[in-house]
């Protein structure tokens, strides 16, 4: 099961000493036994620092995701993800991007 909801709480992305997003108005996916992820809204994400690749996966809840890296002096291939087209049921992290912990220095939430 999927839950969205609004974060409530100020979410900061920091890769090689930049903060490249920051966001009071992120929100907060809950998918089973997984820890929550949070997408956070484009209008707060320096997407110049977000260069498109090819990768592509599919999930049967959410749809299909297109992939981003990450490149500001140092690259992270394929760190950034985003259902452009999500499934109706997910529809509230349309035109919202998500970031993998392991790919950027921290997810701060405060």
């Amino acid at each position: 099961m999927i839950r969205i909801s609004p974060a409530a709480v100020r979410v900061r992305v920091t890769f090689n000493n930049e903060v490249v997003a920051d966001s009071r108005d992120a929100m907060r996916l809950d998918e089973g036994d997984y820890p929550p992820v949070y997408y956070l809204p484009r209008k707060d994400v320096k997407m110049e620092r977000l260069i498109r690749t090819s990768h592509t996966t599919h999930c049967p809840h959410k749809g299909d995701a297109t992939y981003y890296s990450l490149a500001n002096g140092r690259t992270a291939r394929n760190a950034v993800w985003s259902y452009e087209q999500p499934l109706e049921p997910v529809n509230a992290i349309k035109d919202y991007v998500a970031f993998y912990p392991d790919k950027v220095d921290s997810i701060d939430c405060v």
